[in-house]
């Protein structure tokens, strides 16, 4: 195919240049911070397509779920009406699977889109190149299954997003950023030029977007790439701020003595969430985490068993008497079947009420800095859900990969019985015993 040029259909401008020349220079990891609009995933489909025929192999392009995959790059379309799927040329492809997302080529490398509410779709294979698309919003395990694939086979990873406040895409950025093995930019609307030097998103657009009622803290996230408004839309992120500040997220040894009672979220197509928990006088403490994916009962059951504690109770959530778990019993009747006996289901709760019955405990929780991290990252991940027409956020929860964690922690802040005077903020302050170490 002498005549075939590639990138097929795309010309990256100046400023996406940067990247593609690393990449070719044998960098492994990239971490691109890039405005809104500023062609992300223009510039990495091309990427994946000269990659896959470098090199035959496994390439994934993540997005935070399926559905977003689907929406933006398989069925998406660019605003010249180019869809995003044809910069693979024709003749370079062996076959399409439309239901999977899937494209092999004619030297065998494999190309799918994958989401992350999903991850565990992808444990056990070997992609070599793998893109992660507006990572922010992504659920961090996915990174954690593919990481050690990668790093055993010399494989690649490029991350892109925008901001969504000081959560895991901000914590890898700042590794990235210090890091010599890594390509790492912020470009903000400040520094992206058309080739007529023209701006990609100019100040009136900005503006426009201002009147028609869009916030200023989105406008900094979205257009100058900031990862400071780390509470808006957020339900916990100033309790959360205020746990680390006061060193509550530390190393949190399991108490012999004291039960173990554990909350749960079910999910049957999507992961089930699990909270451990300690009560010491006023402390609340979260001493492990346990998250998984489509898992049948017996697996959970193993887990806990694995785990060595001496357990209290068991709350699952009301529904637990209704939803199927295996075989289309309930979940209930499958934990009988199964000899869990010290079980508690507790009652429907209103959500909104829920949210604020975590907001108030958290003062009193001191977290595992390791076993929790996923659960911690779940609760700074919580936010209403944005709606982009009206330009404001909803009164109700965006349904995400931080959803699962959260929901089992606002069981647990429903039901746990404290015994816990309510002190006045400004009076309270927690102090590290002698047997906790910091982070």
């Amino acid at each position: 195919m002498p005549d075939l040029k590639i990138p097929f259909n795309y010309t990256p401008r100046n400023y996406q240049l940067p990247l593609f020349r690393a990449m070719d220079s044998g960098i492994k990891r990239a971490f691109c911070v890039w405005h809104r609009r500023a062609g992300k995933d223009k510039s990495l489909i091309n990427l994946c397509v000269k990659k896959m025929l470098e090199q035959k192999g496994v390439y994934y392009y993540f997005f935070p779920t399926y559905s977003q995959g689907k929406k933006i790059l398989w069925d998406g379309i660019d605003g010249s009406g180019f869809r995003f799927i044809d910069h693979f040329p024709p003749q370079i492809i062996d076959n399409k699977n439309n239901q999977e997302m899937k494209i092999k080529l004619i030297n065998g490398s494999v190309f799918q889109v994958v989401g992350t509410d999903r991850f565990d779709s992808v444990r056990g294979t070997n992609p070599i190149g793998c893109v992660f698309s507006e990572y922010a919003y992504q659920n961090p395990q996915a990174w954690d299954v593919v990481r050690p694939i990668l790093n055993e086979n010399g494989g690649w990873a490029v991350f892109n997003t925008t901001p969504n406040g000081e959560n895991h895409a901000f914590d890898l950025y700042q590794a990235a950023k210090d890091s010599p093995d890594w390509f790492c930019e912020i470009l903000t609307v400040n520094d992206t030029k058309r080739d007529d030097g023209s701006p990609v998103i100019t100040t009136q657009a900005i503006e426009r977007e201002r009147l028609e009622g869009m916030a200023k803290e989105m406008i900094q996230q979205e257009y100058y790439c900031s990862f400071e408004a780390s509470n808006y839309g957020s339900y916990y992120g100033e309790q959360m701020e205020r746990v680390a500040q006061e060193q509550r997220i530390c190393k949190m040894p399991y108490e012999l003595g004291i039960k173990v009672d554990t909350y749960w979220d079910i999910g049957l197509d999507d992961s089930t969430a699990i909270w451990f928990v300690q009560q010491f006088g006023k402390e609340i403490r979260l001493i492990d985490y346990h998250e998984e994916c489509e898992q049948p009962l017996p697996h959970y059951l193993n887990v806990l068993k694995d785990k060595g504690y001496a357990y209290g109770t068991h709350y699952f959530p009301h529904d637990t008497r209704k939803r199927a778990w295996d075989s289309g019993r309930s979940a209930e009747d499958t934990l009988r079947e199964y000899g869990l006996r010290n079980y508690d289901i507790l009652p429907s709760s209103d959500l909104l009420a829920g949210i604020d019955q975590v907001r108030n405990i958290l003062q009193f929780c001191i977290f595992d800095s390791e076993k929790c991290k996923q659960g911690i990252r779940c609760l700074k991940g919580y936010q209403k859900e944005y709606d982009e027409l009206k330009q404001v956020f909803k009164m109700r929860p965006l349904h995400n990969w931080a959803s699962h964690g959260a929901d089992s922690f606002r069981y647990l802040a429903s039901n746990i019985k404290t015994n816990i005077v309510k002190l006045k903020k400004k009076k309270y302050m927690f102090r590290p015993r002698s047997s906790l170490i910091n982070a």
